[in-house]
């Protein structure tokens, strides 16, 4: 699979502090990277060096098969980008702000006027279109920034944080969004401070710290990367549970909630052969759960940062 975007020995650094120390990346076409990192990791940096609006101090970048310190337009023509505060006009009309966006690609009276209607229907915002962006709610205006990016018909899409401040339903409207420009073979570049989000969209994610990559893989990689995979069993008869104590002896008990939390990674042959043993002992289990790591665990293992899901209900990273 080619790459989209190729970046060897990326550094950059403001005065003299450091803010990207070297780091390699290889985005394949058509797939979704995440770039992942606490506050000050150097993501915002990286996304603003690869869509060309500051420049590397060392580092061979190619993007869209173009070098981007010799052929930077190039570059430019072959990308869109859609940050983290909305683009959105809000005195003009849905329809008026891609209009906007056409004539800045010189696409011409009648076909600015096609494109902007192609997109109103893909994004479903037909009925939102002769009306001010201001009147949108969040997720409209962030579907009508995601089609503003589009309006070039971008091969690469750099997302900044797409869905932050949306609700649930929104939230998951970007995330189908995002998978079906995929499929039609665009490639992404995601930030996000969500990890579920990059759990659910990204084929691959890198995990930044200090200027530095401390982790990459496919989301089951990296979780793997992590111990502390187990079973919970749950009895209703502390018979039972004593009996499963002894079956069981690695098994971490609880005597007060009748549980047993037996290590395990979850995978399919390990449960098979936990099951085994606990039908051949004529255990009866109440209630059994498998818990594997998550990339909130992931981000704390290789960044010694927590999440900020410990304090509120939603799984995301501090920018």
């Amino acid at each position: 699979m080619s790459a989209a975007i190729d970046v060897r020995g990326l550094r950059k650094s403001y005065g003299e502090k450091l803010v990207l120390d070297g780091i390699d990346l290889n985005v394949a076409e058509g797939t979704i990277f995440s770039l992942l990192g606490p506050n000050g990791a150097g993501k915002t940096t990286a996304v603003q060096i690869l869509s060309t609006l500051i420049t590397a101090d060392a580092g061979e970048i190619r993007v869209a098969g173009h070098d981007l310190h010799a052929e930077p337009e190039a570059v430019r023509a072959a990308i869109g980008v859609t940050g983290q505060f909305s683009a959105v006009d809000g005195l003009l009309t849905g329809r008026e702000n891609l209009i906007m966006m056409a004539d800045l690609y010189h696409l011409g009276r009648r076909e600015a006027r096609r494109r902007a209607d192609e997109l109103l229907e893909r994004f479903d915002l037909v009925e939102a279109g002769p009306k001010t962006a201001m009147t949108y709610s969040g997720g409209m205006k962030r579907r009508l920034d995601l089609a503003m990016t589009l309006v070039g018909d971008p091969r690469i899409i750099f997302l900044d944080e797409p869905t932050t401040g949306l609700d649930p339903r929104s939230r998951h409207s970007m995330w189908q969004l995002i998978r079906e420009l995929v499929a039609g073979g665009v490639t992404v570049f995601l930030t996000t401070q969500i990890l579920e989000e990059a759990d659910q969209l990204a084929d691959q994610i890198a995990v930044l710290d200090h200027g530095r990559l401390v982790a990459q893989g496919t989301p089951e990689q990296l979780k793997r990367l992590v111990p502390g995979g187990h079973i919970r069993l749950r009895f209703t008869s502390p018979e039972a549970f004593t009996l499963a104590g002894q079956v069981l002896p690695t098994a971490v008990p609880n005597h007060e909630s009748l549980v047993l939390q037996v290590p395990n990674d979850g995978s399919v042959h390990a449960l098979r052969a936990l099951l085994a043993r606990m039908d051949d002992a004529s255990l009866e289990v109440d209630e059994l759960t498998v818990h594997t790591p998550d990339l909130d665990d992931v981000f704390f293992a290789v960044t010694g940062q927590p999440t900020a899901h410990e304090n509120t209900d939603e799984k995301v990273t501090s920018k």
